[in-house]
């Protein structure tokens, strides 16, 4: 399989993982008994999606003759950006009890900038 193969598999590993964890994430804001103490490590899987996907990005403009279009980067590293600052606001007191709802709105917005750089023209 080749660098290009393997970033768009990962493309749609990233999209379909966080629909999913954003669907996860924001009823267990409404329904408490969602709120299992799985979600986090599963988290981490998904958003190390993330940075695979911009490894395998630089992997493919260094190795190969592709160039990179401009907003792909833009729309590529704004993904890491979101997950930085989903990061950040998770342990803040003013989003405490609607951190379920911060992260998944989040992971609805990750999904969206990976569909947006999927179907970029």
């Amino acid at each position: 399989m080749s660098l290009l193969e393997w970033h768009e598999l990962n493309a749609w590993v990233l999209i379909w993982s966080n629909a999913a964890l954003g669907l996860w994430f924001n009823a267990a804001q409404f329904a408490p008994a969602l709120r299992h103490r799985a979600i986090w490590p599963i988290t981490l899987a998904v958003q190390v999606t993330v940075f695979t996907q911009a490894v395998l990005g630089v992997l493919i403009v260094n190795r190969t003759t592709l160039e990179l279009d401009d907003m792909h980067a833009l729309y590529g590293f704004s993904t890491i950006i979101a997950v930085a600052i989903l990061y950040s606001y998770r342990s803040s007191p003013f989003i405490r009890d609607r951190q379920w709802l911060l992260y998944g709105l989040g992971s609805w917005f990750i999904m969206g900038l990976g569909l947006r750089n999927l179907y970029m023209n």
